[in-house]
């Protein structure tokens, strides 16, 4: 399999303020979901105490609003990745993985 595409390396050119852009992002979209693990925990051990429940649901409230952030967090790395690019001049780029943060 001599010379074949597979062997050669892929070159992927990315503007180091990009980067470290989409690295920000990234970041703060692990935060956020650890974050909303830590409600949904706390808020499902305060439901074992009828004098937590009250509380406990309010975890939970907390949590389900917080799930808002992480589209919140994708639209801003979006807007904020194509205005780097179009100031750069390197256009639009590929369509992101639908599996991104």
């Amino acid at each position: 399999m001599s010379g074949s595409h597979a062997e050669r390396p892929m070159d992927v050119r990315i503007g180091r303020h990009e980067l470290v852009v989409r690295l920000r992002y990234e970041a703060a979209s692990i935060c956020n979901d650890l974050l909303l693990g830590v409600w949904f925990v706390v808020g499902s051990v305060m439901f074992f105490s009828a004098a937590w429940t009250t509380t406990g649901t309010w975890c939970f409230l907390i949590g389900s609003v917080q799930m808002l952030v992480r589209p919140a967090i994708r639209l801003s790395r979006l807007v904020h990745v194509r205005r780097i690019r179009s100031r750069s001049g390197t256009g639009p780029g590929p369509h992101e993985a639908p599996m991104d943060f």
